[in-house]
């Protein structure tokens, strides 16, 4: 199934940024409703634009029945099921969003996402629970639309969410309508208004007039019965996040087990609003001389650590506030503290040479922590693609792995 050029850019002036990404990289349909497969969402997340051209192809329920017999269950779950599984699964919109959650959140808030969906309390989840966030997510998603966008929105919806809605059942608020500043926001006060609002037993409507995906049955079996426990959940959060950094790692070390600190950059800097990147990737190159690499322990330390930004922010407003400049042990005490993330000083010292552009030694606010909340919000905001220089070490290292 393909889609007319002008219906497809009509239909994105309506969409929102996260829905016009999953739209670009969704490569399945069935029953009007788009899907990602798993290799597609990891190109979301990994890449700029799509490998291959606009396409989507219509799956057969024969097809669909097939990818979902083949799906494994959550206790063979590990950092490659979506590499492994790769073209045989599709993924909806909505659990897009979730996933997306996930990659940016703390482990530390891996039980509080649990708790959000365990709505009565007996500390498992069951498909109906899980279900809820189809009804939430939705409802964030909707927005009033203006004079002649409802054919519009609702040809979106129906793509995006496989049924029509209303756009009169949306989460009612006093006064003014809120908008949460992220999806995860979304679920933390949405959640606890499931429990009082007619959201659960929605889920029973929904779960009749959807097919299920390759995550409902990964965690709640075949026949939808399973019920998914905290230890299984935690695995699965865990898994994409270093499923996710290995890929990027390998994307760059060319099968070496590190990475140069002038590709350690290009990855920080890649989903930046950073102007001149270029004198960011110089003041490190001349800064570090001479190249020691950094190790996929040091790499994915880091972004655990980004995870847990909010927590450091604070930390480091305190120095802030106390007149205090962060040199590299204030930093790496700031870190530990508030994240319980030990940095080793090799990392650290090759994000103070980044980022520190003034060269004093020293990182502040505006040099660091901005950015890097421009880093969690991978692919939405202020994405560029960075030019990669060709260096000498670099050529030899490529030399020595071609060998």
């Amino acid at each position: 199934v393909t889609e007319n050029r002008s219906d497809l850019e009509d239909l994105h002036l309506y969409a929102t940024p996260r829905e016009q990404r999953f739209r670009r990289f969704a490569s399945l349909e069935f029953e009007g409703q788009l899907y990602m497969t798993p290799y597609d969402f990891i190109q979301a997340v990994t890449n700029d634009e799509p490998k291959r051209a606009k396409k989507w192809r219509s799956l057969s329920k024969q097809e669909l029945n097939q990818i979902l017999m083949e799906t494994p269950p959550v206790w063979k779950g590990s950092s490659k099921l979506f590499r492994n599984l790769n073209e045989k699964g599709v993924i909806s919109y909505t659990e897009y969003l979730f996933l997306l959650c996930i990659l940016t959140k703390p482990h530390a808030g891996f039980r509080i996402a649990f708790n959000m969906f365990d709505t009565d309390g007996n500390e498992m989840v069951d498909k109906k629970e899980f279900l809820v966030l189809q009804e939430i997510f939705r409802k964030k998603n909707e927005k009033r639309e203006r004079k002649g966008d409802e054919e519009k929105r609702a040809m979106l919806r129906l793509q995006l969410y496989g049924y029509h809605t209303s756009t009169n059942s949306v989460l009612k608020t006093e006064g003014e309508d809120l908008v949460p500043r992220s999806y995860w926001d979304t679920l933390r006060r949405s959640t606890s208004q499931a429990l009082f609002s007619d959201l659960a037993e929605r889920a029973d409507d929904i779960s009749s007039s959807l097919s299920d995906t390759t995550l409902l049955v990964h965690f709640f079996g075949k026949k939808g019965k399973a019920e998914l426990n905290f230890e299984d959940f935690y695995r699965f959060m865990d898994n994409l996040q270093t499923e996710v950094l290995e890929i990027e790692f390998l994307s760059y070390s060319n099968g070496m087990n590190t990475i140069s600190e002038e590709d350690f950059a290009h990855i920080l800097l890649r989903y930046t609003n950073v102007e001149n990147t270029s004198s960011y990737l110089e003041n490190m190159r001349c800064r570090i001389p001479e190249e020691k690499g950094i190790t996929f322990d040091e790499f994915r330390s880091f972004f655990q650590f980004l995870n847990n930004l909010e927590d450091f922010t604070i930390a480091m407003q305190m120095y802030n506030f106390a007149s205090r400049s962060i040199g590299q042990d204030e930093f790496k005490r700031a870190v530990y503290v508030a994240t319980g993330v030990k940095l080793s000083p090799h990392l650290v010292n090759t994000v103070f040479k980044i980022f520190d552009v003034d060269r004093d030694d020293q990182l502040s606010y505006k040099e660091f922590i901005g950015i890097m909340k421009d880093r969690l919000n991978r692919g939405f905001r202020g994405y560029k693609p960075i030019q990669r220089y060709t260096t000498f070490k670099s050529c030899v290292r490529k030399e020595l792995y071609s060998r």
